[in-house]
């Protein structure tokens, strides 16, 4: 082979060679490429673990959620379709004083609810009040409207400010110690009806007197004086056609019932002026199993019993002053065992335990009796009330 022929096949075998394509030991943008993908699957099975244990965490704080928060007792039932939006929200006194330690936990003031800490709850539409009391279970209150020319209205007021009508237009409104049951005067008749939630249900009526009038529950029955010009009472327990007179057609006042049933009223006293103390028992038709006099009590009927009926806070003159008298009903006798206690009561006693009671005397302060210290020979004196106005008058709430 000449030397110009070799030359030419050696350059034919060295450009095939370059014109080939060989693969690289290592692939940088393959590897790249590669542990991309590695990272997203990676990060897509981190998310979808994470969101597998959020939802079992979740899930068990809701289960632990509705285990702690298991509400007792019966529904409420709301009548009618109240705006909630309208529903005010509790708001706190900004300036206020701090609360009273002796006062009462809760107090009506000014169209608002305040409780023991100083939280002030708008109530709406709650007008000039005259009693409130505590709904079973907590579930809010009774308010028991003033007098007015339109009648007596009834209202229901939860703790976060909504509230609804249950009466309008009625006469005379009571309410049984557990709020469980309310009397009223409409028209010519006489009604009872049970409270339930936000609701009144299962009301009977009877017809009475023009000048009959409700004055409190007696157990299940209704205490009810057949004339306030004249003395006499009557009960009448729902269901029944007829009023049963109670035995001492004399009783002016009647302030409460005992445990065993006994009622705690005031009659005329017989050899001397003035008024007495008696017991009378509703079941039998006899005179007042025993009567106590020597102290001159006030015909206003003003006046209240521990729930324990050992104590009876009442209205009396000591000398040429009406002051608030203290009876022990456990040691009454032929004398009445009765010691001035205060200022006179205006309005409703709400019995904070067996040993202490608050009232509002007729100045509109708020008075505190503590038993002991005034069985002890000191006088209870009024306490100040938060945000207390000149004119304002405050409505215990009596219950738990």
């Amino acid at each position: 082979m000449r030397r110009d022929q070799l030359e030419g096949a050696v350059r034919e075998v060295l450009s095939r060679q370059v014109a080939v394509t060989r693969p690289l030991a290592a692939d940088p943008a393959g590897q790249a490429i590669r542990r991309a993908n590695r990272i997203r699957r990676r990060r897509a099975g981190a998310g979808v673990a994470l969101g597998v244990v959020a939802t079992v965490l979740i899930g068990a704080g809701m289960t632990h959620l509705s285990g702690g928060t298991d509400q007792q007792g019966p529904p409420i039932v709301v009548i009618g379709d109240p705006d909630l939006s309208a529903r005010p929200l509790p708001t706190a006194s900004v300036g206020a004083p701090p609360p009273t330690p002796d006062a009462p936990n809760r107090l009506l003031l000014a169209g608002a609810l305040i409780d023991a800490d100083g939280k002030r709850v708008a109530l709406p539409g709650v007008g000039p009040a005259e009693r409130a009391h505590r709904l079973p279970n907590d579930q809010g209150l009774l308010v028991v409207g003033a007098p007015t020319t339109a009648g007596r209205s009834l209202w229901v007021a939860q703790d976060d400010g909504l509230v609804q009508v249950l009466l309008a237009g009625a006469g005379q409104i009571v309410l049984a110690p557990d709020a469980t049951q309310v009397a009223w005067r409409d028209g010519g008749d006489l009604l009872v009806a049970g409270v339930v939630g936000t609701q009144l249900i299962g009301s009977v009526r009877i017809a009475v007197p023009d000048s009959a009038q409700p004055v409190r529950f007696v157990g299940n029955s209704v205490l009810v004086r057949l004339d306030p010009n004249r003395p006499g009472h009557a009960l009448w327990r729902p269901g029944a056609d007829e009023l049963t007179a109670v035995p001492e057609q004399d009783t002016l006042n009647v302030y409460g019932s005992l445990p065993d049933g006994r009622l705690v009223g005031q009659v005329p006293a017989n050899s001397v002026a003035g008024t007495c103390l008696a017991l009378l028992d509703p079941k039998r038709a006899t005179k007042a199993a025993r009567t106590a006099c020597g102290t001159q009590l006030s015909p206003d009927g003003l006046g209240g019993m521990s729930d324990d009926g050992r104590w009876l806070l009442v209205n009396g003159r000591v000398g040429a002053a009406e002051r608030s008298l203290l009876v022990d009903l456990a040691r009454l006798g032929t004398t009445l065992d009765a010691v001035p206690a205060g200022p006179a009561v205006s309005g409703a006693i709400a019995w904070t335990s067996g040993s202490d009671v608050c009232y509002v005397d007729n100045s509109g302060q708020l008075v505190r009796v503590d038993v002991r210290r005034v069985r002890a020979g000191e006088q209870a004196e009024p306490i100040p009330v938060a945000g207390l106005e000149p004119g304002d008058r405050p409505v215990l709430v009596s219950g738990p």
